[in-house]
């Protein structure tokens, strides 16, 4: 693969920090009032959608070609980039990104508090600890 191949998934992993990096303050919180609550599950959002289109960007600087989220994912853990239980979170809150569209509802909105606070900002952190790694200096 090319230099710009190499370069675009480190960029977007550098976005992805970024992003992790909002997230984390925001998962700091122990409270939330309702614009602080729907702050948090857009800035997941957010954060969920860069980490797993900087594997997509890693997958093919590697030379698989895989686009849709579900298959990225799972072409993650195949090869090795991400472990069993990591894979099923992330599949997990792919599948509850429609969930989360609905923080105007009280209760799902602290649902999803609970999830993305308990399960998946910490993945999200490991995966980009992992990704870090895997980064030409």
């Amino acid at each position: 693969m090319s230099n710009s191949d190499e370069r675009r998934w480190q960029q977007r992993l550098d976005s992805f920090g970024t992003a992790l990096a909002q997230l984390t303050d925001a998962c700091d919180r122990e409270r939330y009032d309702y614009l602080e609550l729907a702050g948090l599950i857009k800035t997941f959002e957010f954060s969920f959608e860069l980490s797993w289109k900087v594997l997509k960007d890693l997958l093919f600087y590697e030379g698989h070609d895989v686009k849709a989220p579900r298959a990225v994912i799972r072409k993650s853990f195949e090869v090795d980039y991400i472990g069993e239980s990591d894979c099923e979170t992330l599949l997990d809150a792919l599948d509850k990104r429609n969930l989360l569209s609905h923080v105007y509802l009280l209760d799902v909105a602290q649902e999803a508090e609970t999830l993305i606070k308990d399960r998946y900002h910490p993945v999200l952190l490991r995966l980009h600890r992992a990704l870090d790694a895997r980064r030409v200096r």
